[in-house]
């Protein structure tokens, strides 16, 4: 099994371990009310993206953004970073702006610049990886917080089992085209889902908000597209995209194991393509800059 094949299939059991050191580090995380932005980069902004989109729902007024585009001086109660590395330059100068009385840092590496430049931290080293391509790291994060929220876990974490002991839904090999879609939260993890194909497959891959598929973006589809729907409120969504020709996937278990499901696909093609999934060109485990 490739390394990265392993720390797929170590996510049901980093996510129960996550949920485990919720109590330990409830204290760190940001209280029910309070206004709070969520920052991180590339797959981590799709965590951060996930969780605003879950803590609105009851914790409170919650905002994503890109670290390089967080609106410095904004008044937020709290700011989360996400950074797998801990050391993306991005994340650190965001922080670098922030009370650190009111930061709280998430990062695999303990004593990493961006666990230094924030007044709370919080180490999830069990779900480091050695691959440049994140999966386990992500997840992991995002199931802390979803039940640092107040989520049962249970079905998510029975899901990611069942997303490894079975074939994904599709077969991409047969697509050259694929689209994700979500809803709420979901949102994020469609964007992660696209990231995914274009990092390790190279694969030409899009992510939307279900409703606003069909304005516009759905003028691409056809029969070489896979549409892979994660969350939408209208059900008919599936039916339009259908009409064009292309092949549709609606979830069927919690949208985290889902994507153990699409991250499997994403390794599937781009082994197919000759490609090495764990380290895609002009990437690396992180982007620190001058």
């Amino acid at each position: 099994m490739s390394e990265i094949a392993h720390e797929i299939a170590s996510q049901p059991s980093c996510w129960s371990r996550a949920v485990r050191m919720v109590r330990e580090v409830a204290p760190d995380l940001p209280r029910t009310g309070e206004r709070v932005a969520s920052i991180g980069c590339g797959t981590s902004l799709f965590v951060a993206q996930a969780y605003a989109g879950i803590r609105e729902a009851g914790g409170g007024e919650t905002d994503a953004f890109a670290a390089s585009e967080f609106p410095a001086g904004r008044g937020y109660d709290a700011v989360v970073a996400v950074s797998r590395s801990g050391t993306t330059t991005e994340v650190i100068r965001a922080l670098s702006d922030v009370d650190r009385a009111r930061s709280v840092a998430i990062s695999a590496v303990p004593g990493s610049p961006v666990l230094e430049a924030a007044g709370r931290r919080i180490v999830v080293d069990f779900a480091d990886e050695r691959s440049v391509v994140q999966t386990r790291f992500a997840t992991s994060v995002l199931a802390l917080l979803r039940a640092h929220l107040g989520e049962d876990l249970t079905d998510a974490i029975a899901g990611g089992e069942r997303a490894l002991e079975t074939e994904t839904p599709a077969d991409v090999a047969a697509f050259d085209h694929f689209v994700f879609l979500g809803h709420g939260w979901t949102i994020g993890l469609a964007n992660e889902a696209a990231l995914k194909l274009r990092e390790a497959a190279r694969a030409h891959a899009e992510s939307y908000p279900a409703m606003e598929y069909r304005h516009g973006p759905i003028t691409m589809a056809g029969p070489g597209t896979l549409v892979w729907i994660l969350g939408s409120p209208d059900a008919v969504v599936a039916e339009h995209v259908r009409a064009t020709g292309a092949t549709v996937v609606t979830a069927s278990l919690d949208p985290m194991a889902e994507l153990v499901w699409i991250q499997r696909a994403a390794i599937e093609l781009a082994e197919a393509r000759g490609l090495d999934p764990a380290a895609p060109r002009n990437l690396t485990r992180s982007v620190v800059l001058s």
